[in-house]
């Protein structure tokens, strides 16, 4: 599982909307979330991005799906580290990721026994790997089949 502190990425990735106040913060989570789609490809179904939400406006839902990925907003908490803190020790040990440069944060994920990474480590990793799914592969030459073989073995006299 990916847990992702959601404002704490989005002022790292510099994905940011045009227009500010509460329809510029909609707008910068939309970006971010779609920079996360094409970020995470299959590993987005399991990712929960955490966004804090304390003083959101009337009518943002708790939680929602974005594609595949599932979006909670911190409503009922103080915080969006209190709601991680929360998912941390209610997620059964494993193979957790928590991406957060928040220091409480990363102190949690260690002591429920994740793995804590800092957004910028995190995303210069994913970027990185993108880049590299995006470039063309060169094109490896087929293995010489057994007539193959003989063949260049006629042509060079061996």
């Amino acid at each position: 599982m990916i847990i992702i502190d959601g404002y704490n990425l989005l002022h790292a990735s510099g994905v940011f909307g045009e227009e500010r106040g509460p329809r510029g913060f909609e707008l910068s989570r939309q970006a971010l979330l779609d920079h996360l789609l094409e970020l995470l490809g299959p590993e987005a179904e399991r990712t929960l991005v955490v966004f804090d939400a304390a003083h959101a406006p009337d009518g943002l839902p708790a939680r929602l799906m974005h594609g595949p990925m599932r979006v909670w907003f911190a409503r009922e908490y103080p915080d969006a580290d209190s709601l991680i803190e929360e998912v941390l020790e209610d997620e059964p040990a494993g193979n957790r990721v928590v991406v957060s440069s928040d220091r409480r944060v990363q102190a949690a994920a260690r002591r429920c026994r994740a793995t804590p990474i800092g957004s910028d480590e995190w995303l210069k990793e994913r970027r990185a790997a993108l880049r590299a799914r995006r470039q063309p592969q060169e094109a490896k030459p087929p293995e010489p089949g057994p007539g193959d073989v003989e063949a260049w073995k006629r042509y060079f006299g061996v």
